[in-house]
């Protein structure tokens, strides 16, 4: 409906113009919202505000211009009004809502596909954790909101691959080897002194003595760098394993494993840097090489090779990316710690270099988790090893609780997760409120099937018994996730399904508790058992795209 309104309002601001009641020029984009409270009707559109400073006159009177050469149909829109500052509102017609509930019957589990994206390739990359210890909790809300931006843009019309980029090479790796090669040198009765900056977790003694255990105190013999070199790749092995396991549990799955190794294997890197030093767009400074980054904006230059030789990891990205455009891709989202976000400009920075399309290249920052337990926080530091690792966290509150939390928030916004509220059951934990309703209804046509009685086909069914505001209200719920669906996709927010579902749910329970979906009255029956079934199909299918669980009992 939101493409009907849309047009509506910029016919309207058309005809103005012709007569002279609005400057000439380019009209705004007439972007529409649903309005907070009920009496401001069902659509709201700032647009009068938007030409206001243009008009040089009050966004109310704009509004009112806009009013005058508003045309609709009456048996879709209802009414059309100005409210507050000069915003302009829209009601539907009870009928519309209802004709829109039966076609989300008739499309059962497809209800809310489109093709928006009209195919187009998309790459999400995400989480993408080092594998130098195990997943814990912020890596737990990055993999969360790049699954749900996968499966929402598939849902859309896009077609999507996600894809892990695997950091098994440089400075960490390294660091990481040196940890292992010190606990199996202790493993081995050696008296190691453990490097300051190593990886302190219990996992790295657990590595080393397995290692020990299975190939003995033969390494000891190896160079040091061979020595620390081999235990590395051992150590990043299992840890991979156990980050692979973890993500499965989890409901992640990735189309592929992209190692970085095999951009030195394969000489990615240093074709890309010598094709920038070709370019002017690498130079040598104090013996390092410096990309000139400042050029397209970024603060400052950035080294791509240390004056030691060793490449840093941007080198590698330049490399990364490059090959993605070569893919084929049409976008590229790259998902990533807020700990990245000065990263972004100097990627940005590296496409334009490389003359690629800028605009095809996304970033979504995600924020950190903050854990708390009992109105104390969970520390959390990968080379401490004072963490609370994911599977940790999902062995307590369960895999539901953890997906739905990680998406309660904006994704570049601090979380804070309440294990003991992920673990409530009741309706102060938002996702078994939500999980509920599906329970709930399942709980109805169970009780409906005792008495022989069965939800009424598209056909059958008479939606013009459904005259309850809270069932209008429902229905009107139902009818939005398209376009729901949609606008959360361009906007790359998942976050917002979990604000959707809270809706709903808060609709069907008040439902709930004052009217009887089965009762004597068998046509009023089979309209709320239709009802209640698409709801049903809708929740189900706003807590799949979340990786969340729709249980039938609870």
């Amino acid at each position: 409906m939101k493409v009907g309104i849309r047009e509506i309002i910029t016919v309207a601001m058309e005809k103005a113009q012709k007569r002279g009641e609005l400057s000439p020029g380019l009209l705004p984009e007439v972007v529409l919202e649903y309005p907070r409270e009920k009496k401001h009707g069902d659509y709201a559109t700032n647009v009068a505000m938007v030409l206001a400073s243009r008009e040089r006159r009050s966004p109310r009177e704009v509004a009112q211009t806009i009013l005058r050469h508003i045309e609709y149909d009456p048996e879709t829109v209802e009414w059309v009004g100005l409210a507050g500052a000069g915003f302009i509102n829209f009601v539907l017609t009870p009928r519309y809502w209802l004709d829109a509930l039966r076609d989300a019957g008739s499309q059962g589990h497809r209800f809310g596909d489109s093709d928006v994206g009209r195919g187009k390739k998309v790459l999400v990359e995400f989480l993408s954790a080092n594998p130098t210890g195990p997943l814990h909790i912020g890596h737990g809300r990055i993999a969360a909101v790049g699954d749900s931006v996968s499966n929402i843009l598939g849902r859309v019309g896009y077609d999507v691959q996600r894809e892990y980029y695997v950091n098994d090479t440089g400075t960490q790796m390294e660091l990481l080897g040196r940890s292992v090669a010190a606990r199996y040198s202790q493993e081995c009765d050696q008296n190691t002194e453990f490097p300051e900056d190593g990886y302190k977790g219990e996992y790295i003694k657990a590595i080393a003595h397995d290692i020990r255990q299975q190939k003995g105190a033969g390494l000891l013999e190896l160079p040091e760098a061979e020595r620390i070199a081999a235990l590395g790749g051992e150590a990043a092995s299992v840890i991979m394993g156990w980050i692979q396991n973890d993500l499965r549990r989890f409901r992640v799955c990735f189309d592929r494993l992209f190692s970085e190794q095999d951009l030195y294997r394969d000489r990615c890197v240093h074709q890309i840097l010598e094709r920038l030093q070709e370019e002017g767009y690498v130079y040598e400074e104090d013996g390092a090489l410096w990309f000139r980054s400042t050029l397209f904006g970024d603060e400052k230059d950035r080294v791509v090779v240390r004056n030691n030789g060793a490449t840093t990891y941007f080198a590698s990205d330049i490399a990364y990316h490059k090959g993605k455009y070569d893919r084929g891709f049409d976008l590229l989202i790259d998902i990533w710690g807020a700990d990245h976000h000065g990263y972004v400009s100097r990627m940005e920075s590296a496409i334009q270099a490389l003359g690629l399309d800028r605009d095809r290249f996304k970033v979504i920052l995600v924020q950190l988790v903050n854990l708390w337990r009992g109105g104390t926080p969970v520390a959390m530091s990968t080379r401490s090893g004072e963490f609370m690792s994911l599977a940790e966290v999902m062995d307590e509150v369960g895999e539901d609780a953890c997906r739905y939390f990680f998406m309660l928030r904006r994704a570049d916004t601090p979380l804070d997760f309440d294990l003991e509220l992920a673990k409530a059951q009741g309706a102060e934990n938002p996702v078994y409120y939500v999980q509920y309703v599906h329970a709930r209804i399942a709980s109805i046509f169970r009780k409906a099937a005792d008495v022989g009685i069965e939800m009424p086909s598209v056909d059958e069914v008479n939606v013009e018994r459904l005259t309850a505001p809270e069932e209008r209200a429902l229905a009107k719920q139902v009818a939005i996730f398209p376009e729901f669906l949609e606008s959360t996709a361009l906007a790359l927010e998942p976050h917002r399904l979990t604000g959707y579902l809270q809706e709903m749910a808060t609709l069907f329970h008040s439902y709930y508790n004052r009217h009887r979906v089965i009762s004597d009255d068998r046509e009023l029956t089979g309209a709320r058992l239709y009802l209640v079934g698409v709801v049903q199909s809708v929740v189900r299918s706003g807590l799949t795209l979340m990786g969340v669980g729709a249980p039938e009992e609870m």
